[in-house]
């Protein structure tokens, strides 16, 4: 339900800065909640959280190397160096920086092809593991191949899982889900693309579509899992466990970062970038970096002009109380995996007190970033996870390095790809040309 024009009023003349966001302009927003970790309130999570959810994924490692072959047993991506963006921000896009640029590439994670297979795999195995543990068919100290056996998978066949999703999580769930054996039926608003639900249903997955957008599909499926004795809803608006899964990605980044000899501290400090829907996943990756890091590492989120919820849900304070739609917008964003109207009360509730800020983006600027990748660099990714690129020269554009005492010539940054490797050849083809039409069209 939309706010009244006095009530917008009312928001507006406490938070100025919404004018712009109800206009739709793109914007940069400094958060004045976030804490130095020393001073963090306590949270619902913690760094043995973090280590104990490494080790679940450890005792995985040999049931993913028989079920998924391509991943030897291991959910990770590359961190590559693209100076030759960097360049192209800088001359094509006037937004020149000092430091490098790396781009952590979640856009070729193995069997989901983006940044959910961290949390949403995570999720599924944790629960299988519980499941099969309660049912004394397996020890901690089991080899875990026993996973991919006829008698898990018919155990399994008497569990359903479900979720609501936008695209990328419902693929994560649905692929990991089926391949253990379970019943999985994944929630999506009509909107979502059809490659991915033909995707999903090729692989084991039930596909329910619902008119409206990501929150109705959520409410929905949890509504149905739930009148199953036997179901288990994966809830990214409100998931530890998901979280969890996310925020192991910090332990593989300094592991990443030590390899390449990249220093993280305060006269080399490190900047990352990360594509926001519900805010699951950027919010367990920046709890991550800040339990690794500290305040070294400055972690902004970035969001779709037409779907700023988790920026409206921290700049008035109101997290998941308050939706898009309340304020007038939308929420329709060529971004899918972004298109979200109602940020997470799990996630948002932690990352209020750990990101540095939120700016948002047009949905051409993302075409143009996803053209110019692809032609500088040659990584192709899907609009939404190029959401991170333009960050660091958002950032010189402010006083952020000055305000912080920081070294900017020393600065490394790290815009997060958040997806892409699945996305069939005609779509990547129509993005790529999009993109380049309008970069053609801006000169």
């Amino acid at each position: 339900m939309a706010f009244t024009e006095q009530e917008l009023q009312y928001w507006k003349n406490h938070y100025p800065l919404l004018h712009d966001i109800t206009a739709l302009h793109p914007v940069f927003w400094l958060n004045p909640q976030i804490k130095q970790v020393q001073n963090l309130p306590s949270l619902a999570v913690n760094k043995t959280d973090i280590e104990e959810a490494e080790q679940l994924w450890r005792r995985f490692i040999p049931f993913l190397q028989q079920a998924f072959p391509e991943t030897n047993g291991i959910i990770e991506s590359p961190l590559r160096e693209i100076s030759s963006m960097k360049e192209k921000l800088t001359n094509d896009f006037a937004l020149p920086f000092a430091g490098e640029l790396y781009l952590k590439c979640d856009n070729q994670l193995p069997i989901a092809g983006s940044i959910k297979a961290r949390g949403g795999i995570y999720e599924v195995l944790q629960h299988a593991e519980k499941s099969a543990l309660d049912a004394g068919l397996v020890t901690k100290e089991t080899n875990y191949a026993v996973f991919a056996s006829e008698k898990l998978k018919s155990f399994f066949q008497k569990y359903s899982i479900g979720v609501g999703s936008t695209g990328n999580l419902g693929l994560s769930i649905g692929i990991i889900s089926a391949k253990l054996g379970f019943h999985v039926s994944v929630y999506m608003s009509r909107e979502a693309k059809q490659w991915k639900k033909d995707l999903l249903r090729e692989k084991g997955a039930t596909v329910l579509e619902f008119p409206g957008d990501f929150s109705e599909a959520i409410s929905k499926g949890r509504q149905k899992t739930q009148e199953n004795p036997l179901g288990y809803f994966v809830d990214d608006e409100d998931s530890k466990h998901l979280f969890l899964g996310y925020s192991v990605a910090a332990l593989h980044l300094q592991k990443q970062l030590d390899e390449k000899q990249i220093k993280v501290d305060h006269e080399h400090p490190l900047f990352v970038y990360l594509p926001c829907g519900v805010g699951g996943s950027p919010g367990g990756i920046t709890f991550g970096l800040k339990q690794v890091f500290g305040d070294h590492v400055h972690c902004f989120f970035v969001e779709p002009t037409h779907s700023p919820s988790v920026l409206i849900g921290l700049l008035t304070g109101e997290k998941e109380k308050v939706s898009v739609q309340d304020f007038g917008i939308d929420n329709r964003t060529a971004a899918d995996g972004l298109a979200v109207g109602r940020p997470s009360r799990f996630a948002t509730s932690i990352s209020e007190h750990l990101i540095s800020g939120i700016y948002t983006i047009e949905d051409d600027e993302l075409y143009k970033l996803l053209f110019t990748l692809a032609a500088s660099e040659d990584i192709y990714v899907e609009p939404s996870a190029a959401a991170g690129l333009p960050g660091p020269g958002k950032i010189a554009q402010t006083t952020y390095m000055e305000k912080h005492n920081l070294n900017a010539e020393q600065a490394t940054h790290i815009a997060w790809a958040t997806g892409g490797a699945l996305v069939p050849e005609t779509d990547r083809k129509q993005f790529y040309e999009k993109g380049r039409d309008l970069m053609e069209s801006s000169r």
